[in-house]
């Protein structure tokens, strides 16, 4: 299912996020799901866990808050990817940027969360050089400026699978930049 998916369209980066699962089985996860992604030319993060991603061959790691930077950064390493969640907090963006963070994240990634800030994430998008991530309406999303939209269900709940669901991200998508 997850090779299917990544070879609906385009995507960027396979996040695993087991919040409630043990090291162990992250771990575990990571070994099934890291070569699928990564023989795919698809970055592979893990959640909130940088001494795993390291350990695993993780391409990086997202952590919570600007304050997460440098103990994920260390743990690592100077070329892995290190995104910061930065809720809805301009400061906090702009401190994890300054930290050298490779992308921020605004609003939330849990499936019941609001979406972000569009007004935020436009400000981002015109004044800011690093990526950020946002997670919501996919179209409005990309009208907003975002570089990268985090999705779950729409993906994995998809009526005809997950590469579906890819594709239809990715049309929706290129039909709100005025693509095709």
């Amino acid at each position: 299912m997850l090779a299917a998916a990544l070879e609906g369209g385009d995507v960027a980066c396979l996040l695993l996020r087991l919040e409630d699962a043990s090291d162990d089985e992250v771990r575990a996860a990571a070994a099934v799901l890291r070569p699928v992604a990564q023989g795919r030319g698809v970055a592979f993060l893990i959640d909130g866990r940088p001494g795993i991603a390291a350990e695993t061959g993780a391409d990086g790691v997202h952590v919570e808050g600007a304050s997460a930077y440098e103990a994920a950064r260390r743990a690592v390493g100077a070329d892995a990817i290190v995104g910061v969640g930065c809720g809805g907090s301009r400061d906090a963006a702009m401190t994890a940027a300054e930290r050298g963070a490779d992308y921020v994240a605004f609003g939330s990634f849990a499936a019941a969360a609001a979406g972000p800030d569009l007004e935020l994430l436009g400000w981002w998008s015109e004044l800011m050089i690093v990526p950020c991530v946002a997670a919501g309406d996919a179209a409005a999303l990309a009208r907003a400026g975002v570089d990268f939209v985090a999705v779950g269900d729409a993906v994995w709940a998809h009526p005809d699978g997950p590469a579906a669901g890819v594709r239809a991200l990715n049309t929706a998508i290129a039909a709100a930049m005025g693509g095709s």
